[in-house]
């Protein structure tokens, strides 16, 4: 396969310590491991020199080593537990890679096991748009539906009266979906960055240029919980039927 970044890396971090959904990152997800999914789009992406995961999980490194991730490292535990930001974790990675192997990619892509329905188009076009731009980083979002717009927005006085943000008056907002601005909400399905950026004090993802990718709301599953889960595979096996029938 030829490799369309060389210098670009593909970051999936996976700790074993989920307690909506235990050890979620490796629960069969229509028929195998969560991981397994982000781990398959990401080297038939063609976009990576590299595809590694971060875990401090041995089991959780055996399953996607397995599927094809590179498993260099193991995660400190200090950079596992339920409070810690993914910066320091992705700095982690870079600085091993840099001080072991003496290997520094230029981007780095984060992709979390638990948006498997990300494509390999959504990765190509997003490294694209970081690459090819003047973009520090990328992150992929969505439309918002428009009963969730803030535009939509209502609040309900202690008097019982209903005004928009801001105390507009119901009849002053809009409400013609058609002529409501356009808003939108990070997906999850993809955060990058040029890597020079998570060398900030403290370490951060977010350069001074943040460029949006857009992904249709129907990729947009990010599973957290157990409902989310069964609501999650039946959606994805609708994206898949959707690609089989071309």
């Amino acid at each position: 396969m030829i490799v369309r970044y060389k210098n670009f890396l593909a970051l999936i971090p996976a700790r074993g310590g989920s307690k909506s959904v235990p050890r979620k990152n490796i629960k069969q997800f229509l028929g195998k491991p969560l991981i397994a999914w982000t781990i398959e789009v990401a080297r038939a992406s063609g976009v990576f020199g590299r595809v590694i995961s971060s875990t401090e999980d041995e089991e959780i490194a055996e399953i996607a080593k397995a599927y094809g991730a590179e498993m260099p490292f193991r995660r400190p535990g200090e950079l596992a537990e339920d409070t810690t930001p993914t910066a320091p974790v992705v700095r982690h990675a870079i600085e091993w890679l840099r001080d072991r192997e003496g290997w520094t990619p230029e981007c780095v892509m984060i992709l979390e096991p638990t948006s498997p329905a990300r494509r390999a188009f959504h990765i190509r076009e997003a490294a694209d748009l970081l690459v090819q731009t003047d973009a520090d980083s990328v992150a992929s979002v969505s439309e918002l539906p428009h009963h969730y717009n803030p535009e939509k927005v209502l609040r309900l006085g202690t008097d019982g009266v209903l005004t928009g943000l801001a105390g507009v008056h119901a009849k002053d907002m809009i409400h013609r979906r058609q002529d409501l601005p356009k808003y939108f909400a990070f997906n999850g399905l993809i955060f990058a960055c040029k890597v020079d950026v998570l060398f900030s004090e403290p370490p951060t993802m977010w350069g001074e240029k943040v460029f949006g990718y857009v992904a249709d709301q129907k990729y947009n599953l990010d599973i957290d919980t157990a409902e989310e889960w069964r609501i999650a595979e039946v959606r994805m096996e609708e994206i898949l039927r959707e690609e089989k029938a071309g």
